[in-house]
């Protein structure tokens, strides 16, 4: 990538987080191509012993409706305690409900990436490890993870006639998280490595910051991975959607 183009890509950015000023974080995200990230792990100084284990589970429909709606319905398993979300994306804070504003439980966000973004808004639970593993088992239904805050956003932006209870799990698919406060770099990294099923992985590296010091810590951290030689112009993948995409065509390929 030229350095012009790499700059209209970060103006592009600043650009789109001016209009999202009451976003409560942003998180700059940068998508390593596959042949450079044992490179980008060693430069990074990460040690693979640190790292926090998760299993992450989608839901939606066989042919991705919710997806295609802006709705994202996830859980996770985390040895601390599991979560679960309600995702809505895109979304502009400034057309949600007051009272939906106002909850502890939600929050709104911006992901940057080169040359995209996007401003989601998230409603948060807590659930027991456990009663993940039996929804994948088909124990428990899946409406009963989620609060009834979460479950009425869903009812208000999901399809019609698709019920929480006729979600299909998309994964689980495992992760290793670490965080780290490289030497000469202000702030922390997150690396995420994603393992797929068929062997393929997705390495992200991401930090996030409040929306008024988005410009100086994405040209901070630019600068700084840029100078440990972490290759910024691969193609750009959403982790999110990267795992929709694939869980919903492995599903597809076990119906033939």
């Amino acid at each position: 990538m030229s350095p012009k183009s790499t700059l209209r890509n970060d103006e592009r950015i600043i650009k789109a987080l001016n209009l999202v000023k009451d976003a409560d974080s942003v998180e700059l995200k940068l998508t390593v191509p596959e042949n450079d990230q044992r490179s980008a792990i060693g430069a990074l100084d990460m040690d693979v012993l640190d790292a926090e284990l998760r299993q992450v589970i989608f839901f939606d429909t066989p042919d991705l409706k919710l997806d295609r709606s802006g709705v994202v319905v996830r859980a996770r398993r985390i040895r601390k305690g599991g979560d679960t979300v309600i995702k809505l994306r895109p979304v502009v804070p400034d057309e949600l409900p007051r009272e939906l504003r106002r909850s502890g439980a939600f929050s709104i966000e911006v992901d940057a990436m080169p040359g995209a973004f996007v401003c989601s808004g998230s409603l948060k639970g807590k659930v027991d490890n456990s009663e993940v593993k039996q929804v994948l088992g088909g124990k428990r239904t899946v409406r009963k993870l989620f609060t009834s805050d979460q479950r009425a956003l869903y009812k208000d932006h999901a399809p019609k006639n698709v019920d929480l209870n006729a979600l299909v799990p998309l994964g689980p698919i495992n992760i290793a998280r670490l965080k780290c406060s490289p030497r000469n770099f202000k702030g922390f990294l997150v690396g995420e490595m994603w393992f797929y099923p068929d062997g393929t992985r997705i390495l992200e590296l991401s930090t996030k910051c409040p929306p008024v010091e988005a410009f100086r810590v994405l040209i901070e951290t630019r600068a700084f991975l840029t100078n440990l030689k972490i290759d910024l112009t691969g193609e750009q993948q959403t982790k999110t959607r990267r795992a929709l995409e694939y869980f919903s065509r492995l599903r597809g390929a076990k119906r033939l």
